[in-house]
């Protein structure tokens, strides 16, 4: 719990000004509870007892005073307390979204990240705000209480702190075990979260191969065991109601058998009331609001708190490589002519899965114009992530611009190579914005031309100029993809890979972007997305499974039939599919040609 530790600590301190601010108005919440058992006192013995009742009443009227600002109190504690506990999540969420993403990057998928994000990150910002409360509470009202009762008379003070400190030991000593029930439960959370997320995914292969009773009892075993430890941690609410009993309400019996002789020591029965008052008022309500506090919240702060911590840490300082079973030390930069270089690349989805791509090697010299074909699903955008640096692969190595792309960071690889995918990234902010963000500072008679360039100048205006907002659901697809395109082209990177990036635009539109990006100083890379797309490029990668063929389009019409069924001039014929399979040598012979 150390780094649990020690990032509240660094979250309170970074909210010192709030906390200050937060004790003072908790000063004036608990200035009631302070002065009711004494001012309780004085209205009977002073007023109502000695035949007094005005005295008395004033007594009680000053009390109603200080009640009035006790509310106040109240009221200005709970509007400070989300300036504590905002940037506290705010700081968390950062956490959890960069563990997420660098184990997204390292070829980790963890569908419990799910449960993280949503229900974990929200659970601890909930509970840290009920946990600051709750101590806050306790701590003034305990101080409050413990005041008041010196203030009737010292004795009275020491036979209510014997039990207390006694039922606070208690629970102190059962905390260890309450800690491990509720890392039980979240551990079992996350379980679940993986086997729904799993089942949910999958329901239709589930459905197909008639798994379904199969994948039930597996997601209903995770149900099951997330109820067995939940019925363990109700358990430990016996222990709370024993430290209640002790700290709490064992006072109240002491100092009614005590009464006797604390009035032979000269103690009134104002006096005795106003103890009763600062004991059931005050030392009662704290160490309940603790113990229930601690025991639900508290407890559920610290474990998944910890998890989350632990989790995103080791997403997050996992070596570039550490997923690549049995991989040698990164080689030396290859070739510095080469702008994209794979060699004996190996991917897949899982460690059970068939391979996606299996020994790839393919060599892109700087300035090719080079498009990927294949079948839907064959491998395409994977081999645009491997080569993007979103990927990485179980074994080989994937070298961009002459470095590895696990090598460097994120904003070294932003500046070696640009990625559009099918579903263009446009957030809300102005057009100036989505488009510069890979270029700050660009001057705008830069990107006038390179509008004009890609001949999206009648875009830019009629999305209402660079100072305009853009709300990406005020877009259409393809008018998000083409800013997309224009801010590729305006990025430094020598590298662009258009991943299927105009899906979305008409034949003409495609043509002509990927005409202007073909004349783009550096290297373009195109996931095709209409068979087209390869009459334009100086060379075509085939994809077909288990082979890859590098040709231009003319040689591979001549060399594959795989390829002419592929763009329509004729049906692949089983023999051919055969000789073609057997004359690639497999897929790294077919790359190297």
């Amino acid at each position: 719990m150390t780094t649990v530790v020690g990032v509240t600590r660094a979250a309170l301190r970074n909210r010192r000004a709030q906390l200050w601010r937060l004790a003072g108005w908790s000063a004036a919440e608990v200035l009631p509870a302070a002065l009711s058992g004494l001012f309780t006192a004085r209205a009977v013995d002073s007023g109502f007892l000695a035949g007094r009742p005005g005295v008395g009443l004033a007594w009680l009227a000053l009390l109603g005073l200080a009640v009035l600002v006790g509310a106040a109190g109240t009221n200005r504690s709970y509007a400070l307390l989300g300036a504590v506990v905002e940037p506290f999540r705010d700081d968390l969420l950062r956490r959890v979204v960069r563990g997420a993403v660098a184990g997204a990057a390292g070829g980790r998928a963890d569908d419990a990240a799910v449960a993280r994000l949503t229900h974990q990150v929200e659970l601890v910002r909930d509970t840290y705000a009920g946990l600051l409360m709750v101590v806050r509470g306790f701590l003034f009202a305990l101080g409050a209480a413990v005041l008041g009762l010196f203030s009737l008379a010292a004795p009275v003070a020491l036979l209510v702190a014997v039990p207390v400190l006694a039922g606070l030991g208690l629970f102190a000593v059962a905390l260890p075990v309450m800690v491990a029930r509720q890392r039980e439960y979240v551990l079992a959370d996350e379980q679940l979260g993986r086997a729904v997320v799993t089942a949910v995914s999958g329901h239709r292969d589930v459905t197909a191969s008639g798994a379904r009773d199969q994948v039930t009892g597996w997601v209903g075993g995770s149900v099951d065991a997330q109820a067995r430890v939940e019925r363990r941690l109700a358990t430990m609410a016996a222990t709370r109601s024993l430290s209640l009993a002790l700290g709490g309400w064992l006072p109240v019996p002491a100092l009614l058998l005590a009464a006797p002789w604390l009035v032979r020591q000269g103690l009134g029965p104002g006096a005795l009331l106003g103890a009763l008052v600062y004991v059931t008022r005050g030392v009662q309500p704290a160490l309940h609001s603790l113990v229930q506090g601690v025991a639900a919240g508290g407890l559920r702060f610290a474990v998944t708190l910890d998890r989350l911590l632990r989790t995103a840490a080791a997403a997050d300082t996992a070596p570039a490589d550490s997923h690549r079973a049995g991989s040698l030390p990164r080689p030396a930069p290859q070739r510095t002519g080469a702008a994209l270089s794979l060699r004996g690349v190996t991917f897949r989805y899982g460690p059970h899965a068939d391979p996606v791509l299996d020994g790839l090697d393919l060599e892109v010299p700087v300035g090719d114009h080079l498009v990927i074909v294949g079948a839907s699903g064959i491998g395409k955008s994977t081999l645009a992530g491997l080569i993007a640096g979103v990927l990485y692969p179980q074994a080989g190595t994937v070298h961009v611009g002459g470095s590895p792309v696990g090598g460097v960071t994120p904003g070294e690889l932003a500046q070696r190579r640009v990625l559009i995918p099918q579903e263009a990234y446009v957030f809300t902010g102005t057009l100036r914005d989505n488009l510069g963000y890979l270029a700050p500072g660009v001057p705008d008679d830069v990107m006038d031309r390179a509008a004009a360039r890609l001949g999206l100048t009648g875009l830019l205006t009629r999305l209402g100029g660079y100072e305009a907002t853009l709300r990406p659901a005020d877009l259409s697809a393809g008018e998000r993809q083409q800013v997309a395109l224009l801010r590729a082209w305006l990025s430094p990177a020598p590298l662009t890979i258009l991943d299927e990036a105009t899906c979305h635009l008409d034949p003409a539109t495609e043509a002509r972007l990927e005409t202007a990006f073909a004349a783009r100083p550096g290297t373009l890379v195109v996931i095709a997305h209409r068979v087209s797309s390869a009459l334009r490029a100086r060379r075509v990668l085939l994809l077909d499974g288990r082979t890859a063929l590098l040709d231009t389009h003319q040689g591979l019409l001549e060399r594959s039939a795989a390829y002419r069924a592929l763009v329509g001039y004729g049906e692949t014929e089983p023999s051919d599919t055969a000789t073609f399979w057997t004359a690639s040598g497999g897929t790294s012979a077919a790359a190297r040609t």
